[in-house]
């Protein structure tokens, strides 16, 4: 018996549910560039991390700087609702864009984390911009 058959194989109807969970929380970078590329933009992109000089000089385009550390129901009110809410941080050593998709959460606020970060956008071969208009932190 191998380590990957040595604990059960869930049921198709676990598999589902599960999956199905997970992907409603998640996305990835190839889908936010694809719908970036498409025009398909459904959603607010956060850079939920590091200070605006670093956002500045390095982002994923049309990303809005907003640390985890002030996502407040005040600061969240710009946007409506149910605006969906798509968090990245540095990448998979970084725990920020879970930090803020829980903070969005508790404020009743759809959110689904990218994961990968700016890690996975770069090994996926992505541009990145240094154009700071989105630097929410600069209005």
């Amino acid at each position: 018996m191998s380590y990957v058959s040595e604990f059960a194989v869930a049921s198709a109807e676990d598999a589902v549910r599960h999956f199905r969970k997970r992907l409603s929380m998640e996305t990835d970078c190839a889908d936010v560039h694809a719908a970036m590329r498409n025009g398909d933009v459904d959603f607010v992109l956060l850079h939920a991390v590091g200070s605006p000089e670093m956002f500045a000089t390095r982002h994923i385009p049309g990303a809005h700087h907003l640390p985890h550390r002030q996502m407040t129901a005040e600061r969240m009110a710009e946007w409506p609702q149910d605006t969906l809410f798509v968090v990245y941080c540095a990448g998979p050593h970084c725990n920020g864009a879970d930090q803020a998709a829980l903070k969005l959460a508790l404020l009743g606020r759809p959110v689904k984390v990218m994961i990968g970060g700016m890690t996975g956008w770069q090994d996926e071969g992505y541009a990145f911009s240094d154009t700071p208009q989105h630097a929410i932190n600069a209005r």
